[in-house]
């Protein structure tokens, strides 16, 4: 696996027009980088109560359907992204209320604050976020991006 390349350009790239520099990379990667999907999916992206995460989370899925639509690999897995921080990051808020999970004077863990609220966030944004991960014509997608475009020795 190739790994996410920080040192591209992203805000005057377009990788739509040229998945070639795109790598998925581990986790979230690039998820507030790669353009035009973050100006396309940021808009649609908040877990403040359940119902804001479920419309959230069902838009940002209809988006990767509709990427999937257009054979857009990259859109897919932006739009995965996206749901995989919907799930980290409500967590983080169900865990920490001002979600800072480390002290500012040192890096020692605060102690945990549980929010049943955005736990239920969270777990929306999690049950979207394993259909997308799973769905069938993703994982080829994956695949055939990495070996056209992350298996190349650079």
């Amino acid at each position: 696996m190739k790994p996410f390349d920080y040192s591209l350009d992203y805000a005057n790239l377009d990788l739509r027009a040229h998945p070639e520099w795109y790598a998925v990379g581990r986790g979230e990667q690039g998820v507030l980088l790669v353009e035009p999907y973050k100006s396309e999916i940021l808009p649609h992206w908040r877990f403040k109560t359940p119902e804001i995460a479920a419309a959230s989370a069902e838009r940002i899925y209809a988006m990767f359907l509709d990427y999937k639509t257009d054979d857009d690999f990259v859109g897919m897995d932006m739009a995965r992204k996206f749901l995989q921080m919907g799930f980290t990051r409500a967590r983080r808020y169900a865990n920490h209320s001002n979600g800072r999970k480390y002290g500012t004077e040192d890096r020692n863990p605060l102690p945990d604050r549980p929010d049943a609220i955005k736990a239920e966030s969270a777990a929306v944004f999690k049950r979207m976020w394993d259909k997308a991960r799973q769905d069938p014509d993703y994982l080829a997608l994956r695949q055939r991006h990495r070996e056209r475009y992350e298996s190349a020795s650079d």
